[in-house]
């Protein structure tokens, strides 16, 4: 009888659990709604599209294991629960600021802080690898993905070149421009690699994780991804190269392009399991491939294997409480407005500054849609009683939110040959209309061949003046959260220094324009 009474009472907490867990679930898809649903968004596009998977093949994951998780005794850690509570604050600070990222993370820590307090420190052994699958379901924050994207572009420009010059065809490089005389490549940021990284990285932690080798054979799997991916995108570009200078043009677009992507893709794939097998026959290990790659379903469970002692533990329904207040609380957030300033179009700028007279140039609609600013100045200066010029670039944003955020120079700057030579914090003095009349700006000599330009450029956020980028994202989340205001601009200026001139002498005359600008354009920046 005893027995029976308590068969039946674990079977109820059991019951019991199971709708708690449901109910936690919901729960967080409720309260996580908004950013959750920004993230599949993302999915559509090529670099992400790999993210609708992530999520089945995690529970795959789980299904894999549930032999061992029900055999286990479940004790849920309260350290589980601390993760619940700093995630939900997470989240708290991601709706305010309306930072998408910092709330897609927050679910994923509610995920593994939910688990933790479900199935403890013992369970995560077999845990840990479905959880932190779900990291590649989440898209890179732009700051980071511009930074590496432009620095993959520039790479594979240069290892393209190389797999050109192989074939005996005189070729030129530009920063990401391939001159093959008659046609002219850009290696743009679609073909930076980033779409085959991604999903490579996400499918090589997949084959690292199911391989059954020793740790450090499984670490080079997955790590190998970075420069396969990087070896065979610069390949791909090569061989774009050689069949643009043997049949035309139109072997670098449309159909042709795309499944040269594919096949490219694949063969990436075929190398990381040619790999695994060159690491079965140096350790002699006869097995197949498929015996070596865990990919069965798992032994099911039946109610010998279950352990029912301590089986959704109080940890466990505390982190459910406070998902179920979380998801409660969230729904009395509402949409947080943005404030956007009041402002004046930059079409509206007086482009006499004094001696200096500009004319505004045009910027592609390519360009512009990968910028995906407000309002932009592009404009060029000249002096002629100082026989100078000076390239004004300001792009604004009314809003950083939502995916939307400055380039920084940093990563954009060198393209078409030019390579940053130095960079550095200077001050500017006797700025009229700047606090305290100074204004610190990044200052970068860029050279190409024998060529130079010196460049200033700054972030305008709200009244400061900012050189770092991470200090600025900083100050735009805190902004975003204290005063409902993302808005910006990057602002920039090019001099030209020729063979011959003196750095120092440009630099005075890039100083005289700034001290005359700086208040009129700012005007268009608002405090």
């Amino acid at each position: 009888m005893s027995t029976q009474t308590s068969k039946i009472g674990a079977d109820r907490n059991m019951t019991i659990g199971i709708i708690a867990l449901v109910v936690a679930l919901l729960g967080l898809l409720l309260t996580y709604f908004d950013g959750l649903k920004f993230m599949v968004g993302e999915w559509s596009q090529e670099e992400y599209s790999h993210g609708y998977l992530i999520p089945v093949i995690s529970l795959f994951l789980f299904w894999q294991q549930r032999k061992e998780l029900f055999a286990l005794r479940w004790e849920g850690a309260w350290l589980g629960l601390l993760l619940v509570v700093f995630s939900t604050f997470l989240f708290l600070m991601g709706e305010l600021s309306a930072l998408y990222v910092i709330i897609q993370y927050a679910f994923l820590g509610s995920i593994v802080g939910l688990v933790l307090t479900l199935v403890g420190w013992r369970g995560m052994k077999y845990a840990w690898a479905p959880l932190l699958y779900l990291v590649f379901m989440i898209p890179l924050p732009d700051f980071l993905y511009n930074s590496l994207s432009a620095k993959l572009q520039l790479v594979s420009s240069e290892l393209g070149v190389a797999v050109i010059r192989l074939f005996g065809i005189s070729v030129f490089l530009e920063g990401n421009v391939i001159d093959l005389g008659i046609y002219k490549l850009q290696v743009v940021e679609a073909c930076s690699g980033l779409r085959y990284l991604f999903p490579l990285m996400s499918f090589g932690f997949l084959l690292a994780y199911m391989f059954k080798a020793p740790m450090w054979q499984r670490v080079i799997v997955f790590l190998s991804t970075l420069p396969i991916t990087v070896v065979m995108n610069s390949f791909r570009i090569g061989v774009i190269g050689v069949l643009v200078d043997r049949y035309g043009i139109d072997q670098a677009e449309g159909f042709l392009h795309d499944f040269e992507g594919w096949i490219i893709f694949m063969a990436c794939v075929g190398i990381l399991l040619l790999m695994m097998k060159m690491f079965m026959v140096l350790s002699r290990d006869k097995r197949s491939l498929r015996d070596i790659l865990s990919l069965d379903s798992g032994e099911p469970v039946t109610r010998e294997n279950v352990n029912n002692n301590g089986v959704f533990a109080t940890p466990f329904f505390a982190a459910v409480a406070l998902i179920c207040a979380a998801a409660i609380g969230s729904s009395y957030l509402g949409e947080r407005e943005e404030i956007v300033p009041e402002r004046e179009r930059f079409t509206s700028f007086d482009l006499d500054i004094g001696e200096w007279s500009g004319r505004t140039v045009p910027v592609e609609d390519i360009y512009l849609d990968v910028l995906k600013l407000e309002d932009y100045l592009n404009a060029k200066f000249t002096n002629e009683s100082k026989n100078a010029l000076i390239d004004v670039w300001i792009a604004y944003y009314s809003t950083q939110r939502k995916g939307v955020a400055i380039h920084s120079p940093r990563t954009c700057l060198p393209g078409g040959g030019w390579q940053i030579e130095t960079l550095q914090q200077v001050v500017v003095d006797n700025v009229p209309g700047a606090v305290d009349e100074q204004v610190a700006v990044n200052r970068t000599i860029m050279t190409q061949d024998r060529s130079r330009l010196l460049i200033y450029y700054w972030f305008k956020q709200r009244e400061r003046n900012i050189t770092n980028e991470y200090a600025m994202k900083w100050y735009l989340f805190w902004d975003s959260l204290t005063r409902k205001r993302t808005d910006g601009a990057l602002m920039r200026l090019i001099v030209s220094v020729p063979e011959g001139v003196d750095i120092d002498e440009q630099e005075s005359v890039l100083q005289d324009f700034m001290r005359k600008s700086y208040a009129p354009l700012v005007e268009f920046v608002p405090d």
